[in-house]
């Protein structure tokens, strides 16, 4: 019924009091999804908020990190290439006699040139302890993502076409990003490299780029790099970012920590999860919008031919 049709059939006093209580019913209703609506804004802006703090304090971490991890590797560089000097000159001056058919002395330039190897190998490990401490200054600029996406399928063609690795690449036409361009391949190529790694062995190996506008961040953009490996495993979500953290029997660790640097210092996030069902990894980079537009217009990334399925 009606407050028309309670009007028809009430005394005039029950019929003004059934018209406040059905005015009043109208206004409680709208209250409480107003309430229901501001619990949820607020419950989101708290997770919101929780993660902001979460990625500030990793950072902060990541920084004092980097400073000490810094100071170790340039005291262990100078006597690693005083070894591998020493060594090498006793490659050299043993390999003569060897050669002449000295057993024993062939047995040492073999040590020898072991000890070089493996201290290469150490030097290559200091290199990326470096990299990762070194500060980071972008430089940022546009750039058409799609063509920032092909350039870093293109980098590591010959280890995707090796393994088999079909790759899927969506980036609208004129989507823009604002990014330091060497530093936002580097980024990319370590992803896609650990991708196609993480691949070896599966049934199904599919490698997905794809780069959107940012739906949290107007005018911001976000890259997605997603493959159908393995996963990650849960308790190591939050710990893959971490410096020289690793699930691999190879590697220093330090890949996906130069990475988050990297997007960090572009004043970005990145995040890390699985795939509908497990189904893979998924990385996505957020990238801000720049605080005020270019004047000139996008530049875009070394040109490389089309990146297509194998």
């Amino acid at each position: 019924m009606t407050s028309t049709d309670v009007n028809n059939t009430l005394p005039r006093h029950e019929a003004d009091l059934a018209e406040v209580i059905h005015a009043y019913n109208q206004v409680t209703q709208r209250l409480e999804r107003s309430h229901e609506r501001l619990k949820g804004e607020v419950l989101r802006l708290r997770q919101e908020l929780a993660s902001t703090n979460a990625q500030l304090q990793r950072s902060r971490r990541l920084s004092a990190l980097g400073e000490m991890a810094a100071g170790i590797a340039h005291e262990i560089r100078n006597p690693l290439s005083a070894i591998q000097l020493y060594a090498q000159m006793a490659v050299e001056d043993i390999e003569p006699a060897a050669r002449a058919g000295d057993a024993k002395l062939g047995q040492a330039a073999a040590h020898a040139g072991k000890i070089v190897a493996a201290v290469r190998g150490l030097d290559a490990i200091v290199h990326d302890v470096l990299s990762f401490a070194r500060e980071i200054e972008p430089r940022p600029g546009c750039l058409e993502a799609r063509a920032v996406l092909e350039r870093a399928i293109e980098a590591h063609r010959p280890a995707i076409d090796a393994a088999g690795v079909a790759v899927r690449l969506r980036a609208p036409s004129r989507l823009e990003l604002h990014a330091d361009a060497d530093l936002l391949h580097r980024a990319l190529l370590n992803l896609v490299r650990n991708a196609v790694e993480a691949m070896a062995g599966a049934a199904t190996r599919e490698l997905t780029l794809e780069a959107r506008p940012d739906d949290d961040d107007a005018g911001g953009a976000m890259i997605c790099v997603a493959d159908t490996g393995p996963g990650i495993e849960p308790q190591n979500i939050d710990r893959i970012f971490n410096p020289f953290f690793t699930t691999r029997n190879t590697g220093t660790g330090l890949g996906l920590a130069i990475v988050h640097r990297i997007i960090d210092a572009h004043g970005g996030a990145i995040v890390a999860d699985n795939g509908p069902d497990d189904s893979g990894a998924v990385f996505e980079l957020h990238l801000p919008a720049p605080a005020t537009a270019p004047a000139t217009a996008p530049a875009t990334a070394p040109a490389t031919a089309p990146a297509t399925a194998p």
